[in-house]
């Protein structure tokens, strides 16, 4: 990687102002051209040839255009870390248009990816979606979204195919690096931080890939198949909260199949989820060549085709000759398309944004540095100070840094801060800085440079070690094989955490990462990927400059046999089982018992907090009501902080047998709090009654049980600071849905059963009511059915017919249909 210079002059650059407002604002965020203002458009005019074209893409990149009705084109491109826009690819026209760079841009294993970038123009390289993750930074995420948007108005670009917020149940996938969090809330609280501020100066954004995009094993044949209420709470979640935080112009379907539907033909997850239950009314988008079956897709609620395919709109017309898609189905697949139109349209009239790229670099910085996480730091060895005297620097990766992963989320970085170069800057002269690259250029053991480092080592009095990742093993399309780092790069840190106490390791990794010497060295901080404000990012954190307030987004597990996917990932045969349910990240640690190498939410830093005084504005919360909740976070150390507060809902440990089970804790809602030395600051959140249920698979609908539950503040999932009890009066349950072969006993505790049955039973056999309900309470003891348990006890075969018409009534009556 070059030093710290531009790599290119790109398209030049204009003044820029800060961004105008947060990105965490609870409410659903219109902007520009909100679908909830739109009318439906006019297609009388359009021929059943121009709808086909109308929701189907025109080369890579675009919508088709139709000039006659003055119906314009949507220009798209890749995101969301930056801006990948290659000239060469977007105005050719043909679903050939340079198909091998399109394979080069989403096929790791062909390597060619750097020769894809070569062709883009230089932009911004923000942090990976996983780096800014750690920041738990809504508004720096929104600041990021502005930025991006500032680029993309720049080229002419009108939708950011991105964010991406699936999440991170296995550290494998190779994707990783671009979703944000293993916890739904976390994910999409981001995400609606990074798309308001897109939207709100004038770029979609494309939030993908829904759903269960988890692995990139047979991505585009795989069926992931996951529980109904793992699928609503944790994979569905994190989608639906984004939707309504943000309002998405568009919305990408996913590769995958997900329980045996391919998602971009799945019309209960597109019609059903997305448009009836959400209520989401923009604009629903494949990802690139990700329909299989057009006519399925576009009755199913897969609006646009991307990109171009005309095997694919050949098969369609023939479906809509012959009556198999109706025309209804089409126009309104036209409408939404036509929706996206018209919001670009409208953003095109916004005032002109700036793109800025110096101070887009000085964001890239910010945010790097604001996503460090230090893991380690033993004595305080961290932050150096001028008076540590000889540095020595070692790995390559302080000179040609690795600053995100690769597939479509690659961008061409406009410059690189070099980390040694910086580490020169920042320290000043008072500082002997050597540098040694300790292993083969090719990242193996070479035996002489090893031992030459750790001779160099020996006589320094501070040694920064610069690991990583093997480079392109992992990213789109490819899954990590483990969760080490280079070979030589263990090795060499072992050797020289046994020869010396004063080690800083920095680490620069997709997703987590296994770490067999963290007990042995002084200091260990996560960088992530992350861009190309890296090299001043980690000059700053360890030099003192910024205090690292980063903390991790997932958890970091002791060994990858301890990862909650671990049994059923990648999947055998073509599908994909998703073994842990709801318990996926912390959630699966603390059911486990099992101690991670770090914890969610972990994070160190120089400065010292202390939480105090929680306050809740009730003790009991009732149906239709808010929680307020209050405490106050104060900086006792010596410098600047930022601290992230956790807000969890605990709940006590219950019985093997409880039904329905529970995570021991779930994250709510976070804050980010900056504080000078002494300062204190009262943190306030409220949560809904939504935040308190769970969702009931019987009932098809989210449901909060009557208990006592904790309300706990922390500064990781497993350092809760602040914690106090709560009731929670729960919902009206639909009693259970009964049959034949329901126990009795749970028969009898229903209403209306009773009596019924008693009825029922007594002109069966003749016995007098009381009679009959004394032989009805005899049998709730029984484990079998209630048809065979009354068989049984009455010495004769009931009539099967009418104990259902009895049950039915039953039903009924209690309002189950």
């Amino acid at each position: 990687m070059p030093s710290a210079r531009a790599l290119g002059e790109g398209v030049g650059q204009l003044g820029s102002k800060a961004a105008e407002r947060p990105g965490d604002e609870p409410a659903a965020r219109h902007g520009c051209g909100s679908a909830a203002d739109d009318r439906s458009p006019d297609l009388s005019a359009l021929t059943r040839d121009d709808k086909i074209d109308l929701v189907s893409g025109r080369g890579l990149w675009r919508t088709a255009s139709l000039p006659r009705h003055h119906i314009r084109s949507v220009l798209m491109t890749d995101g969301t870390n930056g801006v990948r826009f290659v000239p060469a690819q977007i105005d050719d026209v043909g679903e050939q248009a340079d198909l091998g760079a399109f394979l080069d841009t989403v096929d790791t294993a062909r390597g060619e990816t750097a020769l894809l970038l070569g062709r883009s123009l230089p932009m911004t390289c923000f942090p990976s979606g996983a780096t800014m993750g750690c920041s738990w930074d809504t508004a720096l995420m929104y600041e990021v979204g502005r930025a991006l948007a500032a680029e993309c108005r720049l080229l002419g670009v009108q939708v950011l195919l991105g964010p991406g917020i699936n999440l991170r149940r296995c550290p494998l996938a190779g994707r990783g690096f671009e979703y944000c969090s293993e916890d739904p809330v976390l994910t999409a609280d981001m995400a609606a931080g990074l798309i308001n501020g897109l939207q709100d100066h004038g770029v979609g954004a494309s939030l993908k890939h829904l759903a269960c995009n988890n692995s990139e094993v047979e991505r585009t044949s795989m069926d992931s198949v996951v529980e109904r209420r793992a699928l609503h709470e944790l994979y569905l979640y994190g989608f639906e909260r984004a939707i309504a935080r943000s309002d998405p112009w568009t919305v990408m379907t996913s590769y995958n199949r997900l329980n045996g539907v391919q998602t971009s033909a799945d019309p209960w997850l597109l019609t059903d989820i997305v448009r009836k239950r959400w209520g989401y009314r923009g604009t629903v988008i494949s990802d690139w060549h990700g329909i299989q079956d057009r006519p399925a897709s576009l009755l199913a609620g897969n609006d646009l085709d991307m990109p171009q395919s005309d095997a694919r709109k050949r098969r369609l017309r023939t479906a809509l000759a012959e009556g198999r898609v109706p025309d209804a189905a089409l126009d309104g697949a036209c409408r939404n398309v036509l929706r996206l139109i018209e919001r670009c349209d409208r953003a095109a009239a916004m005032p002109p944004l700036a793109a800025d790229f110096d101070a887009h670099h000085a964001l890239a910085r910010k945010i790097a540095a604001r996503s460090c996480v230090l893991l380690v730091n033993r004595d305080d060895l961290l932050p150096l100070t001028a008076t540590c005297g000889h540095w020595l620097v070692i790995g390559s990766g302080a000179m040609e840094p690795r600053i995100q992963g690769v597939g479509s989320a690659g961008v061409n970085p406009r410059q690189c801060d070099i980390p040694l170069d910086m580490l020169r800057q920042t320290a000043g002269a008072g500082v002997q800085l050597s540098y040694h690259a300790g292993w083969a250029d090719d990242g193996s053991i070479d035996p002489q440079r090893r031992q030459e480092a750790l001779e160099m080592a020996a006589r320094a009095d501070t040694v920064l070690v610069f690991a990583g990742t093997p480079p392109d093993v992992s990213g789109e399309n490819a899954d990590r094989p483990d969760l080490a780092l280079i070979p030589a790069h263990d090795d060499f840190i072992a050797a020289l955490a046994g020869i010396h106490p004063r080690v800083v390791v920095v680490l620069t990794h997709p997703d987590a990462v296994i770490l067999p010497w963290v007990g042995s060295v002084g200091a260990v901080i996560s960088a992530g990927y992350a861009g190309q404000g890296f090299g001043g990012a980690i000059a700053d954190i360890l030099l003192g400059v910024e205090n690292p307030s980063g903390k991790l987004p997932v958890t970091w597990p002791a060994r990858l046999e301890d990862s909650p996917a671990f049994l059923g990932y990648p999947g055998e045969h073509g599908t994909h089982l998703y073994r842990e349910g709801i318990f996926v990240g912390y959630r699966y640690f603390d059911a486990r018992r099992i101690t991670p190498l770090f914890p969610f939410g972990f994070g160190l830093s120089y400065t010292r907090f202390s939480y105090h005084g929680l306050r809740l504005d009730r003790s009991v919360l009732g149906r239709n009501q808010t929680l307020s909740i209050s405490f106050t976070i104060r900086n006792d150390g010596p410098v600047y902080g930022r601290e992230i507060c956790q807000l969890y809902l605990g709940r006590p440990e219950a019985p093997r047998r409880a039904i329905p089970a529970h995570p021991r804790r779930a994250l709510k809602s976070f804050a980010c709090v900056a504080l000078a030395p002494g300062e204190s600051r009262v943190v306030d959140f409220v949560l809904t009654r939504r935040d308190f249920a769970y969702f009931d698979v019987v009932l098809d609908e989210w449901f909060v049980p009557e208990a006592v539950l904790s309300i706990e503040i922390g500064a990781s999932s497993r350092d809760i600071l602040l914690q106090t009890e709560l009731t929670v009066a729960g919902d009206s349950a639909l009693p259970r849905r009964l049959d034949l072969h329901t126990p009795p006993g749970i028969v009898m505790e229903t209403p209306h059963a009773a009596a019924e049955l008693t009825e029922w039973l007594a002109a069966e056999t003749g016995a007098a009511p009381a009679e009959a309900l004394a032989i009805l309470d005899r049998c709730r003891t029984s484990f079998l059915g209630l048809h065979d348990t009354l068989s049984w006890s009455l010495g004769r075969e009931l009539d099967e017919g009418a104990l259902i018409q009895v049950l039915e009534r039953i039903n009924r009556e209690n309002g189950i249909p």
